[in-house]
């Protein structure tokens, strides 16, 4: 009797991160390698079949199996060696960790290999040094701390849909991704393999825009969408009309909108006072970050939209429409956990260390 196939259990955050190494152009191709390993055989794959796939040792699939198995994705990584101990001077650690804010002029930030070179050690101590020290100088994300006066109004009153959705009522988290660029590429891409990534040309040719109209339900995660060439008033007041018409006429309608001046057109405010069901709320200026369907329109731009090729508009449109239906049969709500009071305290830290920077700068 054969002897059953064991498979390795993944969770669904351990399976996002294990396919994001696979695909990440940053990632090292030995973590990607391991990655790889681990899919196939949580895919109920035999280690000698993953082994011959891509193209290594049975002995190699079975170490990466067990580490994973023991210590999960902190297994994968790749253990510290033994050897002389560590003799930098106190002094430079001191450097690399308090200078890692304060690059030279007219440098925007360091690399590991500009501040080894002033300090005097080796690239791999000053990347240790600030991995140890959780510093990530390579990283930059934007943002902006909302002034709007009523914030902390708008604020409670959006987050307490999320948190407290009112009973016989839909919730949609509603806008408008304007600018979607069919943008062609000038030869095929290379496919993703082992030992190399796929790739794209750097050229491409323009074939227009269109703006994607996308009302995204906060309770089933189901869209309404709809496709225009602009995103002026017109096209906002036809996409409510078709909210209207697919949505049960019972049902209050309560919508979370940005502050784009569209949504407030005289036009649009005339038609939504004829029906009283619809039911308006505005996020504070500054803060999309509140709007659910952002997080949609980030996975339609990665999945979809930034390495796709397409000959004209009509194809862009098809391949969003047909993405937004496969969502549409299998929908994922994304569902708010974080606390309000929570979220308030960080912004309120911001706005403290914006003040701090600004007087320092002044």
């Amino acid at each position: 009797m054969a002897r059953p196939i064991s498979i390795i259990e993944i969770t669904e955050e351990e399976r996002t991160e294990l396919q994001r190494r696979v695909k990440a152009h940053t990632t090292a191709q030995r973590d990607s390698l391991r990655a790889a390993i681990i899919l196939k055989r949580a895919a109920g794959m035999k280690q000698v079949d993953v082994a011959a796939e891509l193209d290594v040792s049975v002995a190699c699939v079975n170490k990466w199996s067990q580490r994973f198995e023991r210590e999960g994705i902190e297994g994968l990584n790749d253990r510290r060696r033994s050897g002389r101990p560590n003799e930098i001077p106190v002094e430079i650690v001191e450097r690399v960790i308090t200078e890692a804010t304060r690059p030279v002029k007219p440098k925007s930030r360091w690399s590991v290999r500009s501040m080894a070179a002033n300090v005097g050690i080796s690239p791999d101590s000053v990347h240790r040094i600030w991995r140890e020290n959780d510093l990530k100088p390579h990283l930059h994300r934007t943002f902006k701390v909302s002034t709007d006066k009523d914030f902390e109004l708008k604020f409670w009153d959006v987050i307490g849909l999320y948190l407290n959705p009112p009973e016989r009522a839909l919730v949609l988290c509603c806008d408008e991704k304007s600018q979607c660029q069919a943008l062609e590429r000038t030869q095929p891409g290379l496919p993703l393999g082992v030992g190399h990534i796929a790739t794209s040309t750097h050229d491409y040719r323009r074939h227009g825009t269109i703006t994607l109209f996308a009302a995204l339900n906060y309770l089933d995660g189901k869209l309404i969408s709809r496709t225009e060439e602009r995103h002026t008033h017109v096209e906002w007041l036809r996409f409510l009309k078709q909210i209207d018409r697919e949505t049960p006429k019972e049902l209050e309608v309560h919508l979370i909108l940005d502050n784009y001046a569209t949504h407030k057109h005289e036009a649009v405010l005339k038609w939504l006072q004829r029906r009283p069901r619809f039911k308006l709320h505005f996020t504070p200026t500054s803060s999309s970050w509140m709007n659910l369907v952002e997080r949609f329109f980030g996975e339609l731009t990665s999945e979809v939209i930034r390495d796709g090729s397409f000959t004209a508009v009509r194809q862009l449109a098809r391949d969003i429409a047909d993405y937004i239906s496969q969502r549409n049969l299998n929908p994922k709500p994304y569902v708010w956990n974080a606390k309000g009071e929570e979220i308030l305290r960080k912004i309120e830290s911001a706005r403290e260390a914006l003040a701090q920077a600004q007087t320092k700068q002044g």
